[in-house]
């Protein structure tokens, strides 16, 4: 029980002292850990006899995804943002949809599409990131705003 409390107090400070970009990355982080559970419990379904006791987990790793997903909605900020902000809103819309239809079916591929998606865009963010951080060492700026 300690060790939890001290895992859960780190935790609270990394969160609290993030800045907004480290803080993106983090969601993304824990959609693609939460899809990836969900598809390793349907992977185990899918060789051999189906256990629908995996259906709640799997459901509920969905679920905590699609509640991340709308986070990172909520975060965009469409004035600064423009076009970036109205397309990423267009995907994440589209995120949730699949989603929905993925938990619906217990469908791996779909599941499997919007991780790699989300995958693909926590790297995208991790270069913005990292080259806004060396913008502060001297380098020239990029001309990014992470605005959310």
């Amino acid at each position: 029980m300690a060790n939890s409390n001290h895992i859960f107090a780190y935790t609270e400070t990394r969160i609290k002292t993030a800045s907004q970009g480290q803080l993106i990355i983090m969601l993304y982080n824990e959609a693609v850990k939460q899809l990836d559970h969900g598809l390793e419990l349907l992977e185990r379904n899918a060789g051999g006899k189906k256990n629908p006791a995996r259906i709640e987990p799997v459901s509920k790793a969905i679920m905590k995804t699609q509640e991340i997903v709308t986070e990172l909605m909520a975060s965009l900020d469409f004035e600064q943002g423009g076009d970036i902000a109205r397309n990423l809103f267009s995907l994440y819309t589209w995120f949730n949809k699949e989603l929905l239809t993925a938990n619906i079916d217990q469908d791996p591929q779909k599941i499997a599409t919007v991780r790699n998606m989300l995958n693909d865009l926590r790297g995208a963010w991790s270069e913005i990131i990292a080259r806004n951080s060396m913008e502060g060492m001297g380098h020239p700026s990029v001309g990014l705003n992470i605005t959310g």
